[in-house]
């Protein structure tokens, strides 16, 4: 018998989801020359186009050139030509699947090496220890920063629509600018767009409704929230409860909820807060509790691996099923689930003392893993952390020389 991960789900705009599977987004830090989805990119979105998963979102796409996460960060701004945007799309949806651009702006978690545009709704460094001055400082943005910014999530959406994409998904997790601004931890602004929680939410609101305005109405608009951010003082549960009733009131198709940030990596299974995430799906009891008040479809992500665990979490009221890093080592693991394969992965194991270079090593694992992908080589490998952290690094150097030079010639 056909389990529930494998029946359709109809979104509110109309569209249908094949299954209830979704490739989550990571951070390839794949881009090609001029900051675009070049051969290694589109290579990876063919390997998971066929995978049999019924959504595919891919990693952020910046709105602003002049703000990446990362040096190998894609960008798409209202004059980005479409021409790789329009191969990417088209590879990863040749099977079948929703496709969505995650979309993008890091805000203060900008690295300094960049010497990028370090915006934040106020100006509050990253707080890394000795790790901290890898980053920018960042400077508040002012009224017309702000303005801009809603056009450039719009324009962004806009274009990936042209480019064959199903949908976007707005990044407001995971401590990047839309996050920030949600956070009282990273928003001291006494204006109309901090204080109260309905001001600190005002930004990703108007987001959404620039967005929806541009788009299509069977073209997808979802919203990636955490469910807490892992901080004391962060922005918390009820928080998280209250900006979905408000998106409720808007034309959302789904809401992805994960947590933490760079400081507190909740992402990677970590709470700097001290509370003990599940070690698998590690955020799904908030998911529950947030899918009773959540009039669209709600999915969740982190660390889910187990096809046993995928299961529970449909069978718990949570629509879809958010899976990232086992997709990176198996990328057909929807289509081995479907024959009753019961096929996992194991999360690459650091645990070094220093949780923030810990962190690093196992990003660095994970995506030495999806450029062998994106290069043709699907048969699994494991790699060695201080290795990896090595090539990564290494990597970053020349990516962010690159960057910078781009970055100039305007």
């Amino acid at each position: 018998m056909t389990s529930s991960l494998f029946s359709p789900l109809d979104l509110p705009n109309g569209t249908r989801v094949p299954n209830r599977l979704a490739k989550a987004a990571m951070e390839e830090n794949m881009a090609g020359p001029g900051q675009l989805p070049g051969a290694a990119l589109q290579g990876l979105y063919r390997a998971w186009g066929t995978g049999g998963a019924g959504l595919i979102i891919t990693g952020n796409v910046m709105v602003d050139g002049r703000a990446l996460t990362g040096p190998g960060g894609v960008v798409l701004e209202a004059d980005t030509p479409l021409g790789e945007f329009i191969e990417w799309a088209r590879a990863a949806r040749q099977g079948g699947a929703q496709v969505w651009m995650q979309i993008n702006h890091p805000g203060r978690q900008v690295r300094a090496a960049m010497r990028g545009k370090v915006w934040a709704p106020s100006a509050v460094a990253l707080d890394l220890g000795k790790h901290s001055k890898l980053f920018g400082q960042p400077e508040s943005m002012s009224e017309a920063d702000i303005h801009e910014t809603v056009g450039r999530f719009a324009a962004t959406a806009l274009a990936a629509e042209r480019a064959g994409f199903t949908g976007v998904e707005i990044h407001a997790a995971h401590g990047y600018l839309l996050s920030q601004f949600l956070s009282p931890l990273t928003n001291r602004r006494d204006d109309a767009w901090g204080g109260s929680l309905a001001n600190r939410a005002r930004l990703l609101l108007d987001i959404v409704r620039a967005v929806r305005a541009c788009v299509s109405p069977d073209f997808c608009v979802a919203v990636k929230l955490n469910s807490a951010d892992f901080q004391r003082g962060g922005f918390s549960a009820e928080d998280a409860r209250q900006v979905i009733l408000w998106l409720n009131e808007l034309p959302v198709d789904l809401v992805e909820l994960s947590g933490g940030s760079y400081e507190s990596p909740a992402m990677q299974g970590e709470a700097a807060d001290g509370r003990t995430l599940a070690r698998e799906a590690y955020f799904l009891e908030f998911a529950k509790e947030l899918a009773t008040v959540a009039r669209m479809p709600v999915m969740t992500t982190g660390g889910i691996r187990r096809r046993a665990v995928a299961e529970q979490v449909v069978a718990s009221g949570v629509a879809m099923v958010g899976i990232a890093t086992a997709f990176a080592h198996v990328p057909d693991l929807p289509k081995r689930w479907l024959s009753d394969d019961e096929s996992t992965v194991q999360d690459p194991q650091v645990t070094w003392k220093d949780r923030a270079l810990a962190a690093l090593a196992r990003m660095a694992v994970i995506k030495r893993r999806l450029r062998a992908l994106g290069a043709g080589h699907a048969a699994y490998r494991q790699y060695s952390p201080v290795l990896s952290l090595v090539i990564d690094q290494l990597r970053m150097q020349r990516l962010t020389r690159r960057y910078r030079r781009w970055q100039q010639r305007g």
